[in-house]
């Protein structure tokens, strides 16, 4: 038995010269220490003999399967280095090699002159507030001084749902909604963004779907001046510096007096272009000091608040901002359109 022990010893260790790959180790290991293999044939004819002859034997087939499993476990380990080491210089890096470019999302146009309209009022000492897009009759138009048949409503010309319901029209809503929830009428400031849905032909610079912030202002001592202030503080932040307020008067059922607001043209500097038609001047909101119904029917008493209000378009104020002509590449999601607006380019 020890000259049979001494032969698989020496056979091992030809064997394990031999081997190259990993794929041969297990070979080798299947051929010592499998079922059928060379050191569990020294023990196939344990039945036949005596107590000390099988204690012996097993012994010793222990020792020698214990050295062999250990030798085999050895060269796997070398074996498993060297095709890492071989592998890591196949595959090496070069770093002087241009990068792969993974592609990324730009911000959407309409998003970054949100955000940037919210951020400034936040500044400001404004609330952003929302509201429901699905809106009733009495929030839409009651409340905001539009009766039943008022001839404004046509020039809304609104998405009905019922005669009650329907796709609000502008963001005013949302106003009345916080004047009446403020139950200790104390002074607000808020900003109300989000879409608006309104029955047109879509175009080049109309589309039934867009998107407004309005802000809101109603305290104690409100006057057309803090009006006039916070849109130059606006149309500077927006447009430049250099940028000029012009308040023009209008008419709107929920604000009086009224005024359309213009800034000095931004490409020409006032000279008149194709901009601002030649005019110097480009229109960019609606605003005015909030109406003394709306106010009562809201809960505030007119005899001791006032307050201003204004309106402005996103997608207009993205169009100026960006020189884009059509109001439908904002919604087709071209992405060689929306490519253009990543977050770390800037405005100007």
């Amino acid at each position: 038995m020890n000259e049979e022990m001494k032969k698989i010893r020496d056979t091992l260790k030809k064997d394990l010269d031999q081997v190259q790959t990993m794929a041969e180790a297990n070979d080798l290991r299947v051929k010592y220490l499998g079922k059928k293999g060379l050191i569990t044939d020294l023990t196939k004819d344990m039945g036949n003999k005596s107590v000390e002859e099988k204690k012996a034997l097993g012994k010793a087939s222990n020792e020698l399967k214990n050295e062999v499993t250990e030798k085999i476990n050895q060269l796997i380990e070398t074996l498993k280095e060297k095709e890492l080491e071989a592998r890591l210089k196949k595959d090496k890096i070069d770093p002087t090699l241009p990068a792969t470019t993974i592609p990324v999302g730009g911000v959407h146009p309409l998003t970054r002159i949100t955000e940037e309209v919210e951020d400034l009022f936040i500044s400001m000492g404004y609330d952003v507030v929302s509201g429901p897009e699905v809106e009733d009759d009495l929030h839409n138009f009651q409340l905001l001084n539009v009766p039943k048949n008022h001839p404004a409503r046509d020039a809304q010309d609104t998405f009905y749902i019922t005669e009650e319901l329907l796709l609000r029209s502008q963001t005013s809503p949302v106003q009345a909604r916080t004047m009446l929830k403020t139950e200790d009428k104390a002074p607000l400031r808020i900003i109300c963004p989000g879409k608006v849905y309104r029955r047109d032909d879509d175009d080049a610079t109309h589309s039934h779907q867009f998107n407004q912030i309005e802000g809101l202002v109603v305290g104690e001592n409100i006057s057309l001046a803090d009006l006039k202030g916070t849109l130059e503080v606006f149309a500077k932040k927006m447009f430049g510096e250099e940028r000029k307020v012009r308040f023009r008067p209008s008419f709107f059922p929920f604000t009086e007096p009224s005024y359309e607001v213009d800034v000095s043209c931004f490409k020409c500097g006032g000279k008149g272009c194709n901009i601002c038609k030649g005019t110097g001047w480009i229109e960019i909101l609606g605003s005015g000091m909030v109406h003394p119904n709306v106010l009562r029917d809201c809960g505030y008493d007119p005899e001791k608040y006032t307050g201003f209000a204004f309106g402005l378009g996103i997608e207009r104020v993205a169009m100026l901002r960006y020189g884009i002509t059509d109001i439908r590449d904002f919604y087709t999601n071209d992405l060689r359109f929306l490519k253009n607006y990543n977050r770390m380019e800037g405005d100007k």
